[in-house]
């Protein structure tokens, strides 16, 4: 089993458990999930793959999605049991940050494991080893963009311009080639054109960027918003704040006399 805390449910934080998983047991025959946006396309025109659906292909590792509710009931009973009794060891350890919490689930998988773990009907180990080295899977397990260079060998990517910095060499065989940029988990950018890890300058300065906010990423965007705002609990009116104090209702005036 390979889990980790991420602020959000993101591509990003399954591509890091991904590489994780890998580094740890080796590829495995197929991954097994829902049908959520990040494993699997719903327009049948877009033929092109998530990027964990990329990731998967270039390690030769099969993805299959559960399409009854039986099957993803399986995947989601592991899933209440962690919530129920993984919120409750922590809260016995003291502990209340992300960094310690993911330090604690090593042993913590481990005795779930010892405890719950059910034994297959075949015990083939069906993990193939990883023959590439670490900086590969790092690569494979990043979010790749596609783009393509102007005759100045020149892109634009998240509204900034990434200019080629060719030394000595002309490199006219790169005008209009389709590069790919490659963002790490740390954020740091590479350029890639094939197996070649172009050299680059930035002309832009970055900017902030809006980027679109699914339902699962919807509450950790709405605090970060709150964050930049300088919003806090003690900017929550208190009990007996003015505002609070709301007029009392008017009578109704049922059961009275109507006077002449």
């Amino acid at each position: 089993m390979q889990a980790h805390f991420a602020p959000v449910e993101s591509t990003q934080a399954y591509l890091t458990a991904l590489q994780d998983y890998i580094t740890r047991h080796g590829c495995p025959a197929a991954l097994y999930s829902d049908r959520h946006g990040i494993f699997t396309k719903h327009d049948p025109e877009d033929g092109e793959p998530t990027q964990f659906q990329r990731a998967l292909g270039a390690l030769q590792i099969a993805g299959i999605q559960a399409l009854t509710p039986q099957a993803k009931g399986r995947v989601e009973q592991l899933f209440q049991t962690l919530q129920d009794r993984l919120v409750k060891a922590l809260r016995l350890a003291g502990i209340s940050d992300m960094a310690t919490a993911n330090a604690f689930l090593a042993d913590y998988l481990a005795e779930h494991n010892a405890r719950f773990a059910v034994a297959p009907a075949d015990d083939t180990d069906a993990h193939l080893p990883y023959d590439g080295d670490a900086g590969q899977l790092a690569r494979i397990c990043a979010i790749h963009h596609r783009r393509k260079l102007s005759k100045d060998l020149v892109l634009s990517f998240n509204r900034q311009r990434y200019i080629l910095q060719t030394g000595s060499q002309p490199r006219y065989a790169l005008r209009g080639a389709m590069v790919t940029v490659v963002v790490y988990c740390d954020q740091r950018i590479e350029l890639l054109h094939g197996e070649e890890v172009l050299p680059f300058k930035v002309f832009d300065p970055a900017q902030a960027i809006a980027s679109p906010v699914d339902d699962k990423a919807l509450n950790a965007h709405v605090d970060e918003l709150l964050k930049s705002r300088g919003w806090s609990e003690k900017s929550r009116p208190a009990p007996n704040h003015p505002w609070r104090r709301y007029p009392a209702p008017p009578p109704s005036g049922a059961g009275q006399l109507a006077s002449p």
